[in-house]
């Protein structure tokens, strides 16, 4: 099948992309890497009228290192990312969770900004960023404002961006020495997640778990963060039991997906035993740093 005609624009600068956005309203649509939204419109499951495509302008790609923060653009490519040096040292959760995206052509083309906007639940990025409190940073015509992740992503497919606006950054606190880990179960390399599990975890001076984060995606609409969880091992030397007393602290029942091929049930199942494996790479990972 092939899309429906739609008027086809190229900005150069942000400042053109958010003009023809906001010439065009709700007719127009944004692309990125196409990655996602290319198969959508071959489908005709989207049918834009107008789009902007947002691959001419520099200012959106990159990565700067700020001191305490690193910033990402939204159109620096995933392959670029996980191939960065800085971020492999700074935030190696990332380049963990970016593995698992599709094949390296995948990656090539897709981009860190159009992974967390299109808000695919199973998708890496989405858990990666909330695993690190990350902060949108989006232009519009009245100018920019920042949102933390939690409050970026919505729903399956759903965002904060308002009509006329587009993600142009991402902000990250670089995290003290951590060991980081993320898991996935898909029925093939690069196929969707039927579940996943992004972890954090900083050690103390007597190796006692200092922190912990635990992320598990592609169980409900939205990535989900399990405190309780981390709250139990905060303090505690880690063992292999008692990272399954705190798993067993999960609540199942913000498990939300349910369907033919991956029943709920088994959701329920494997979110807690990839959670552990992640606490635990994260755990030996965060030992390696320390020595």
């Amino acid at each position: 099948m092939k899309p429906a005609p739609f008027d086809y624009h190229a900005p150069e600068t942000i400042q053109g992309a958010l003009e023809l956005l906001d010439r065009h309203g709700s007719d127009a649509r944004v692309i990125a890497g196409g990655q996602s939204l290319v198969p959508m419109l071959a489908l005709r499951l989207a049918r834009p009228e107008v789009l902007v495509d947002l691959n001419r302008i520099p200012e959106l790609a990159g990565i700067r290192d700020c001191g305490g923060t690193i910033r990402i653009g939204a159109m620096t490519r995933q392959a670029h990312a996980l191939a960065s040096p800085l971020l492999r040292d700074r935030l190696p959760l990332l380049g963990y969770g970016l593995y698992n995206v599709g094949h390296p052509p995948t990656r090539a083309r897709g981009t860190i900004g159009g992974s967390v906007s299109h808000a695919d639940p199973a998708a890496e990025t989405p858990a990666v960023m909330l695993a690190y409190d990350a902060r949108m940073v989006l232009a519009g015509k009245s100018g920019t404002r920042t949102v933390d992740v939690a409050d970026f992503m919505l729903g399956t497919f759903e965002t904060c961006i308002e009509e006329g606006e587009i993600l142009t950054e991402i902000v990250v606190d670089v995290p003290p020495a951590e060991g980081t880990a993320f898991v996935e179960l898909s029925r093939r390399k690069g196929d969707f997640a039927m579940a996943s599990a992004a972890a954090r975890m900083r050690l103390n001076e007597d190796g006692a778990c200092a922190s912990a984060r635990l992320v598990i995606g592609a169980v409900a609409p939205v990535p989900l963060r399990f405190d309780a969880v981390t709250d139990a091992l905060t303090g505690q030397v880690v063992t292999e039991g008692l990272l399954r007393e705190a798993v067993s602290l999960i609540d199942l029942e913000r498990f939300e997906f349910d369907n033919p091929d991956i029943s709920l049930a088994y959701r329920r199942h494997i979110g807690p035993v990839l959670a552990r494996r992640a606490l635990m790479q994260a755990f030996e990972r965060a030992g390696e740093r320390r020595s």
